[in-house]
């Protein structure tokens, strides 16, 4: 574990100073995501672009120099091979949708090689499980695409997981998934030569108005409805915190200083359902969240999630997505060993 003070200095990912160009690997996992990929490589070409000056180089890698598919279908070839990747500043792992259930050992050697030399490691969207996985986010900061949040920390529950878009840590940085690795390399370029003249310049050629990495993954519905209906807002977060014993909905308004009726009349005037029925579809997104993204036992998650029986939880997970719970868990491993 490392005894260093967190923190979010440049010195690690800006380069080996003087004129030289900071140089950036991209591993490209098999599955990788296209979008995450392309939003962490772009900026870094803008920011040349802007400084009219070569601020930044960068390659793309494969374990074994051979092209890789994007979970999108998209088929890349690299510039090189793991092997052949000399003098980087810093690595990104572009991570898989589905996370692998195995075959990851080659990476995570190859990574510990990297931190032993000194190269800053980042992940971009899943990018950071692999970075777990090698013991190289001990004592660090992190982040991971809010899916997979649970299967990282039921793997790993020492780490220091967070919800936040991006994090950056001393060498290790990660972000969550979709657009925003823009948010975590526009704070990296700041960092960089170029500095926050440069990196604002980026911001506004990607017509993107950045947040800070304070900034959480996921909007919630109570986010978006606060201004309007701060009760309902306050309903859906107490329905959130109690999802392993779920409320009644007499103890759910007396918690808010409701009466029942007035509870229903706030949910079906605003969302056109009763809480009854919003409060089970949270629990059942949740039970889904862990049955695909983790290796709990089914019969764990029925009571994480607050259902009576495993009878009662197959019939309303069918009734709410189609399908059983076990049939869901079986589609979800069979995917996922054909990705490998």
């Amino acid at each position: 574990m490392s005894n260093a003070t967190p923190g979010q200095g440049p010195g690690h990912w800006a380069g080996r100073g003087g004129d030289a160009p900071i140089r950036f690997g991209f591993l490209l996992v098999p599955d990788f995501t296209l979008i995450g990929f392309g939003a962490a490589i772009d900026p870094l070409r803008l920011a040349n672009m802007v400084a009219r000056r070569k601020l930044y180089e960068f390659v793309t890698i494969t374990m074994d120099g051979q092209p890789v598919r994007s979970s999108a279908g998209v088929c890349v070839q690299p510039d090189c091979a793991a092997a052949d990747a000399v003098e980087l500043d810093g690595v990104f792992v572009v991570g898989p949708n589905p996370l692998p259930i195995t075959g990851t050992e080659p990476i995570q050697r190859w990574l510990r090689t990297l931190a032993g030399r000194g190269v800053a490691l980042g992940g971009v969207d899943t990018g950071s499980y692999f970075l777990a996985c090698a013991g190289l986010l001990d004592g660090y900061r992190a982040t991971i695409h809010w899916e997979d949040m649970d299967a990282l920390l039921d793997r790993f529950p020492r780490l220091v997981v967070s919800n936040k878009i991006y994090e950056v840590d001393r060498s290790r940085c990660s972000c969550s998934g979709g657009i925003a690795p823009v948010e975590m390399m526009i704070h990296l370029i700041g960092l960089g030569g170029g500095g926050r003249k440069v990196a604002k310049a980026v911001a506004e050629l990607l017509i993107y108005e950045t947040r800070g990495p304070d900034e959480k993954q996921k909007t919630s519905l109570r986010d978006v409805s606060s201004a309007s209906h701060p009760k309902l807002v306050e309903a859906i977060k107490i329905m959130e915190c109690n999802i392993e014993e779920p409320l009644s909905m007499e103890e759910l308004a007396a918690h808010m200083q409701f009466s029942a009726r007035q509870l229903e009349r706030l949910f079906r005037e605003t969302l056109n359902c009763t809480p009854r029925q919003y409060y089970l579809q949270i629990r059942l997104e949740r039970a889904r969240q862990l049955l695909t993204r983790t290796n709990r036992p089914i019969a764990d998650i029925v009571m994480a999630c607050g259902f009576v029986s495993f009878a009662h939880f197959s019939h309303r997970y069918h009734a709410g997505f189609g399908i059983s719970p076990s049939a869901e868990r079986r589609r979800q491993t069979t995917d996922a060993a054909g990705s490998k």
